[in-house]
């Protein structure tokens, strides 16, 4: 079974290092939709090499499904908040 209290204890630091390099690529002048798409991507990557890098290399569907599952939800989590907060703050 899956123990969702990971995804708090894991994915809060981690959506801030994501965060973090979603800014720094945004310095870069990127924005907009492709930057979305890289906060998701960011996401995935750390969500997927945090879960490994806790429990090893899964073995099994069910093993990579969890994995897999922790990396999208990092991923939504990361580029939903983005997006919520580019689209809630005054620019410029």
């Amino acid at each position: 079974m899956y123990d969702i209290s990971t995804l708090l204890v894991g994915g809060l630091p981690l959506s801030a290092v994501v965060f973090g390099l979603v800014e720094f690529v945004k310095s870069f002048g990127l924005h907009g939709r492709w930057l979305t798409i890289v906060s998701m991507l960011l996401g995935l990557l750390f969500g997927i090499s945090y879960q490994i890098a806790n429990a090893g290399i899964p073995v099994g569907f069910a093993g990579w499904f969890g994995v897999a599952v922790f990396g999208l939800v990092l991923g939504l989590v990361a580029s939903g908040f983005y997006k919520f907060i580019d689209v809630h703050t005054p620019k410029g």
